[in-house]
Parts: structure tokens; sequence; C-alpha cells
């Protein structure tokens, strides 16, 4: 056994925002039939989201949540925190994909997260919300020339953005590994997820939203008055219903070839002392990301902990999302060693925990929305990776679909939209790897595969 691996026995295998906030109470499961207005499939940051949004908008109406686990047990409480403001994957890809409404695209985005913001104070959430941006760091001689560009895109949209030589940025946070840097203090910032969950759990039911946790919805099906939503044990006829499943399996077959799970893998480390702090730096305390294809995100936490996840997504045959799968020894150590060629200073610094989340993936790294059911129900799903924030504007359109408002939201091609749908198993498997094989090789090289250009003409979204 190695080091690394006998570091990796001692982590806990839980997420350290679970352990860091662990469910409250027990879980009411729904037993019997019941009827409500509006029915929430999914218990995470879009179906909190929806309901208590749908609340705000008629207090009077009855709204049910359905979590098929705990409140949160999904992606919403095993990200890495990062809110971003950004509902088109980055500005790059917003260029790409929806030239002409990006303005409005960028406007509404900044607009969702200074909701979300006030939303927190408001209600009174200690969820460590800053809107303290970002930095993003080169780390290979052709990722700079990237970066010179990324700037320039971003302040011509109105960014607070500084780009960064190699000793400026590593006066901010010290790597060897950093050849350059954009720091962006607009955009978004950070936040405690498990907390952000509870307070939204709890600002739900104060409006009168019922939760059933341990409510694993099992089937739909369409009814007089409504949709029957059907669980192990309990039935709920609903008037109307947000199915907000993200990266689980779709209770609609029509979501299935928009969305693939993709495992995202995360570490955190033992505390830092002070010394070791004092040798990184970071007095700013934002979140990082570097800027390969396959890049890694990282933090730190509350309690001075590193977060380091990323790199290494893995798509199972067939798009399996069992639990044990969440524990992948190879992707683990691997962070691991890219977290000590990041900070040789840590080199041999414990890790307390060790899991993975499944990020919800379109093909055009956007999220899918529609109804179905004589427009009963609206989904809104693939949020791909930038879910904390945007889970909230995809809440509203969702809404928007159900009660048939035509919005500036509901006008938007990127709502209204379809991306290019995943091919079905056997090919899915195959074609999601090649993909993964040519995004790695342009990272190693600087230029763009011939596949990956032939892809970028037909939209899908691997240009951001």
């Amino acid at each position: 056994m190695t080091r690394i691996d006998r570091i990796l026995a001692d982590a806990s295998p839980t997420p350290y925002w679970t352990e860091r906030t662990p469910p409250s109470g027990e879980p009411e499961p729904l037993v019997g039939r019941d009827r409500a207005d509006l029915a929430v499939v999914g218990g995470g940051f879009t179906g909190l989201w929806a309901a208590i949004l749908a609340k705000e908008e008629e207090p009077s109406r009855d709204v049910v949540v359905l979590e098929a686990g705990r409140v949160g047990a999904g992606a919403s409480g095993r990200n890495g925190g990062f809110v971003s403001d950004s509902l088109t994957h980055g500005l790059a890809h917003g260029t790409a994909m929806w030239p002409e409404e990006l303005e409005d695209l960028v406007r509404l985005g900044r607009e969702n997260v200074a909701a979300i913001a006030s939303f927190v104070t408001r209600e009174g959430i200690e969820a460590d919300l800053r809107l303290c941006g970002k930095t993003v760091v080169a780390t290979r001689p052709h990722e700079v020339a990237a970066l010179e560009s990324s700037y320039e895109t971003h302040l011509r949209h109105g960014e607070d953005v500084t780009l960064l030589d190699a000793d400026e940025v590593r006066r901010d946070v010290d790597s060897p590994t950093y050849l350059a840097g954009m720091r962006v203090r607009s955009g978004g910032g950070l936040v405690d997820p498990g907390q952000l969950l509870r307070g939204l759990l709890a600002a739900a039911r104060r409006r009168g939203v019922r939760v059933h946790e341990r409510s694993a919805v099992t089937g739909l099906a369409r009814h007089a008055d409504g949709v029957t939503v059907t669980t192990g044990v309990g039935e709920l006829v609903a008037g109307h219903v947000v199915v907000a499943t993200n990266a689980f399996p779709p209770l609609l077959r029509r979501i299935r070839a928009y969305t693939v799970p993709v495992w995202d893998h995360v570490i955190a480390t033992e505390p830092l002392s002070s010394a070791q702090l004092a040798e990184i730096g970071w007095s700013e305390n934002q979140g990082l990301t570097d800027s390969g294809n396959q890049f890694h995100y990282y933090r730190r936490t509350p309690d001075d902990r590193i977060l380091f996840g990323g790199y290494d997504a893995i798509y199972y045959y067939g798009g399996r999302t069992a639990a044990a799968l969440a524990q992948r020894d190879s992707s683990h150590r691997l962070l691991v060693e890219h977290l000590y060629e990041t900070f040789p200073t840590l080199a041999g610094i414990g890790v307390s925990h060790r899991w993975a989340g499944i990020i919800d993936t379109s093909t055009r790294f956007t999220p899918v929305f529609g109804t179905a059911y004589a427009g009963r129900l609206a989904y809104a799903v693939g949020y791909t990776g930038l879910g904390v924030a945007s889970s909230r504007f995809g809440a509203q359109v969702a809404l928007d679909l159900l009660a048939r408002r035509r919005t500036e939201r509901t006008r938007l091609a990127a709502v209204t939209g379809r991306p290019v749908p995943f091919p079905p198993e056997p090919l899915r498997y195959p074609a999601v790897q090649l993909t993964r094989h040519q995004l790695a090789r342009e990272d190693e090289t600087g230029r763009r595969p011939a596949f990956l250009r032939v892809l970028d003409r037909f939209g899908v979204g691997f240009n951001s």
C-alpha cells in the first residue's frame, strides 16, 4: 500500500458538507393517498427553490416536495460550493451558442445571484455566502494565451477582472504550477451548500411547504385532475408537477436522451495550520479553478481545509448511479497526487473526506427545459456542474412553463432550444470515452482535435 493509499484509507467516505451539517429530524415518508396543488419531485436546490418560489407567487397553494433520500443527498449536497452567475457555462460558451441573447443571459444570471444573496440575508440563512469571485489559473504554456483571450471577453461584458502574470498570481496564492492567472471579482463566489440546503428547507417549511423524505417516486401517470405521482407506499394526485431529479434516472423517457450522469470526485484535507496557510497565502480566500478541459476546482472551507475536486469525470456504461460508485480509489488517488503537485508544501497532509457527486451533463453544458402531460408537468435538468445558483433560475423557468407564462426567461433560445441528444447505449459509452480522450489530448497539446471541431459545429458544449 502506498502512502497516498494509506492516507485515503483513513478518510471518511462521506461529503464534508453532510458531516458538517447532517440532516436534522426524522424523515416523514409519504404514506397512503394525498392531494396537492403542486408536487415537486426532488429535494435538491432546484426542488427547494421551486417550492419556495411557488409559495411566494401564491401563498395558498398546497406544495409538496418528494425526496428519495434526505434533502440534498444528491448533487446539491456534494458539490464544491462554487456560486456562479453564468447561465451559459461561461462567457465563451455563451458567445458560441447564443451570441444574440448573451447580453440578456448575462444580466439574468447576475440578477439571479443577487436574488439568492438577498434571500439568504432576508431569511437569516448562515451559509457562509461570500460573493468573492474566483481566480482562474493557467498551468500549461498554451493556456496563458487562452487566459488572455478570456480576460478580453470578460472585460467586454463588464466583469471586474484583472489579468495576472506568474509572479502576481503567486503573490496571492503560491503554487509553482501557476504560469498566469485571471482574478474575477464579480460573477459569484462561494457558499456552504449544506447550510444553504438547510436554510432553504427551513424557509420552505415556514411557508407551509410539506416535505416527504424517503419517498422515492416510482411512477407518473396522467390523472383527470392533473398527474398521479406514485411512491413505494404512497400516492399523490397533484394539479401540477415539477421534476427536479437532475442526474438520477429520469421519470420521463423523453429526458433520457438529453442528459447523462457523470461522476465528479472530491477530497477534503485535514485543517491547515496557520503556518501552512502562511506558506500558501490565499489571503482573499476565493475559489480557484485551472484552465484545462479536465479542470480542478478548489477552495478553503470555513474551518481551513482545502476542498479539491474535479478533473477525472467518470461515466459508467448504462449511466449507473449506484451509491457505491461514489468511492473510486483511482480517481481519489489522482486528486491527492494533483493536490500535492499544486501545493508541494502540503505533501503528506492528511485527507479527512473523500466522496463523489453526480453531474447531470447535457451535450450543450446547459439545462434542458420542457413540459409533459399536456403542460401539467415541467422539468429542468442538465446543469452540468453550475447548478448551485442556476438551479433557482431553472425553478423559475419550470414554474413559468406550468403557468403558461410567456416571460423573458421562456422566450430565450437557451430555454426553448434542445441540445443534441446523446446516442443510446451501446454507442453512448464509447462516444463519451472518445470525447474525454480528445479533450485530454487538447489539454496536452493546446490544439483542437478535428473530432472536437466537428462537435463544435453541431453545438455540442465542449468549447466552454
